[in-house]
This record gives structure tokens, C-alpha cells and sequence, in this order.
């Protein structure tokens, strides 16, 4: 049996066909070209499904069901993305949009809780009853699963975390606020973050990267430049890393999960973020002693695919 996930994000569209026990089979990426119209991006998610079930040599009838992760507030019962300020949605009924495109059974999830059910379900936090994942992206999402079940809230927003306020009137946010964690703990933060050092300071090693083509400055390349021992990268990285922790101590106050996972394209960096992290919440948690495990996504940036994919399954079990 075979299901199809789909993660979509604000820089990239990932998808692949799996099987029933979370192994990706095959799986294909597309630029997300955040700024176009939902029908376009639909298209483009409708058409990665339809090629990875010809690359893999089935049918459309032997796949179970299409599962997709995406960011924002929806009405997971309608299949309605209600808000997702990332991306031009708005009221779009995703799973009616879908199976007009292709005709299956389809499921739709916040991104970051499909990632959570992802690594919860064969991953790091297998079999674990209270956890929290946190991606970090374009923005910051978190998935929480509370006694194995994923945490909506009651009107299908709750688990926001990424909008919870750190700094008081701090910088804007794409969500139209400010001082919210994801300003101060996403990828886009630290690319913004690497960008007024390097035009700053020419002399850095950001700069040197890029050749001075400061628009090419993403957060691997403010890593880089840390890796090379840059004393600007140094304290962007430190910085940046406090941020960090200031949501993580929030959530284990709040919740005492036995693990929060650590997942998107900062999780690559490894033990020189999560090493200083640990340090940090054992300073600064509720009673002096971190008990929640701090680990990195074992799934990498394939547990979006994976949890989306395992929407139908878990479906399937429940009915």
C-alpha cells in the first residue's frame, strides 16, 4: 500500500510516494516561487504527485491516499486553508482544489505537525506520548502532540508557536506583528541577520562567500562563515542561538515534553546548535534542571513528507 506526502513550504515544494511503514520510495522537489496564486502552486504539488507515480512505475488506483503539510490555520475536517501568511492562501479548500486534479482520498495537516507525526511515528520520538517539533524555515512552526494526539486548539490554529512574542515591539513579522520568535529564530532571521553584517563589515568572511554579492547570503552561508572561525559570524550565530532558546525554555515550561525535535535546514548545523541550546535551557527552565530531551529530526527534512504521507494511515486506523 502506498501513500503520497506532500510538504509544502515557502521556498520548496517536497513530495514522495511511501510505504506503509514511513520509507520513502521515491521523492521529488520543486521550487515554491512563493508570491503566485494558490491555484498555481496546486497545480504544481498535483503534478510532482502524478510524476512520482510514474517514476515509481504504479497506478494512480494503488495509491491510498495524498497527505499534505502546509503551513498556517485550517479547517482540517473541509480540507480549508484558512490563513497561511507565507503563502497566498486564503480560504482555499485545499482537498476539494486536489482531487480535482488528481482523484484521491486527501488529507491536510499543519506542516510542522506533519512533521512531528513523522518523527513520532518512525522516527526520533517513536512511540513517545507528549513532544513538540520545531521547524525552522522560512518561519518557525511547531507540531505538539499531547498523549499521542496532535494539538489543534479548539478553532484549528493552536501550536503557533513561531507567533508567540519574545521582544516587545521587536522586528516585524510576516505575520504583520512584531517581536514574534520567528522573526528573531528562522532561517529567513538569520539570512536577514547575515545580510546587515556583510554590507556592515566587508572585511567578513559572510562577504568574502559570496564574493560581495550580498543578496546571495543565506543562513548555511552566516554557518559557513562561523565554521571558518569569522568573529562577526561568531556573534550572529550566539545571538541567534538565544533567540532560539528563548522559545525552547516557553515551550518546556509550558508543556514538559519528553523531547523536543529540532528539525528544517538549521538541524543540518548538528551539536553546534543543539550543544549550546542544551546549556542554555539547563540555565534557564522552570526549577533548574531540563528533564526534556533536546535532539536533532532523525527523518532530516523528509519528516514533513513522511508525517503528510502517514495522514491517511493514521486515518485508516482511526475509523
Amino acid at each position: 500500500m502506498y501513500y503520497i506526502g506532500i510538504d509544502l513550504g515557502g521556498t520548496n515544494i517536497s513530495a514522495g510516494i511511501v510505504d506503509e511503514n514511513g520509507n520513502i520510495l521515491v521523492k521529488k522537489e520543486t521550487p515554491t516561487m512563493n508570491g503566485r496564486t494558490a491555484e498555481d502552486i496546486l497545480d504544481d504539488m498535483a503534478e510532482l504527485a502524478k510524476a512520482l507515480i510514474k517514476e515509481l512505475q504504479i497506478e494512480v488506483s494503488d495509491i491510498e491516499s495524498i497527505g499534505i503539510g502546509m503551513p498556517g490555520t485550517m479547517d482540517k475536517q473541509k480540507g480549508i486553508s484558512i490563513y497561511a501568511n507565507n503563502l497566498n492562501f486564503r480560504n482555499v479548500n485545499v482537498i476539494d482544489e486536489m482531487r480535482k486534479r488528481i482523484d484521491l482520498p486527501c488529507y491536510i495537516e499543519n506542516d510542522a505537525n506533519c512533521a512531528a507525526i513523522g518523527e513520532n511515528v518512525c522516527g526520533i520520538a517513536y512511540g513517545s506520548k507528549n513532544l513538540i517539533y520545531i521547524t525552522i524555515g522560512t518561519g518557525v512552526g511547531a507540531g505538539i502532540i499531547i498523549n499521542g494526539k496532535v494539538f489543534d486548539g479548539s478553532f484549528g490554529g493552536g501550536g503557533e508557536a513561531g507567533h508567540m512574542v519574545i521582544v516587545a515591539e521587536g522586528e516585524e513579522c510576516t505575520c504583520g506583528r512584531k517581536g514574534c520568535w520567528e522573526a528573531y529564530a528562522s532561517a529567513s532571521a538569520l539570512r536577514r541577520e547575515g545580510r546587515i553584517a556583510a554590507a556592515k563589515y566587508p572585511n567578513s568572511k559572510i562577504y568574502d562567500l559570496v564574493d560581495g554579492n550580498i543578496k546571495l547570503i543565506d543562513a548555511k552561508t552566516v554557518f559557513d562563515a562561523y565554521d571558518l572561525g569569522d568573529e562577526i559570524a561568531l556573534k550572529i550565530i550566539d545571538k541567534y542561538i538565544k533567540y532560539l532558546a528563548i522559545g525552547l525554555v516557553n515551550l518546556v515550561n509550558i508543556f514538559q515534553p519528553e523531547a523536543i525535535i529540532i528539525g528544517g535546514g538549521v538541524c543540518a548545523q548538528g551539536d553546534k546548535v543543539i550543544e549550546p541550546l542544551i546549556k542554555i535551557l539547563n540555565e534557564r527552565v522552570y526549577g533548574g534542571e531540563l528533564k526534556t530531551k533536546i535532539c536533532v529530526a532523525t527523518l532530516g527534512n523528509d519528516a514533513g513528507v513522511v508525517g503528510a504521507a502517514m495522514l491517511g494511515r493514521i486515518n485508516r486506523e482511526e475509523i
